[in-house]
């Protein structure tokens, strides 16, 4: 077995929280933009979500190293970019979809081993 394969191995609960960390850090700056500045709904849905977000990054560093596990916070810019052309309606550049490509390049590069 390759040292990749083992680290995703032995990290694969850290990374699985990781993941779904930045994916609701995303939905709460999602969230916070669609509150438009004010106090309302959304912008109290997106702290609540964000703060589970980081709590669950809390949580997630318990099951594998800060060294592969860090990394995967990059992922949030992927789905912040998918939520804002999907449910906003942003537009989605090519040089958008290059950055996007080279970050999950970049956190499978460097989050994928200890060693």
């Amino acid at each position: 077995m390759s040292n990749f394969t083992k680290s995703l191995k032995e990290n694969r609960i850290g990374i699985l929280f990781m993941v779904l960390a930045s994916l609701q850090t995303a939905l709460g700056q999602m969230f916070w933009k669609m509150s438009d500045g004010g106090i309302n709904f959304f912008l109290i849905l997106g702290f609540c979500l964000y703060f589970l977000g980081a709590v669950m990054m809390i949580v997630s560093f318990r099951f594998g190293s800060l060294s592969v596990l860090h990394p995967l916070l990059s992922i949030g810019y992927v789905f912040a970019l998918f939520f804002g052309s999907i449910i906003l309606q942003e537009t989605i550049t090519e040089s958008n979809l290059i950055g996007t490509f080279l970050i999950i390049v970049g956190a499978a590069l460097i989050g994928g081993g200890d060693n």
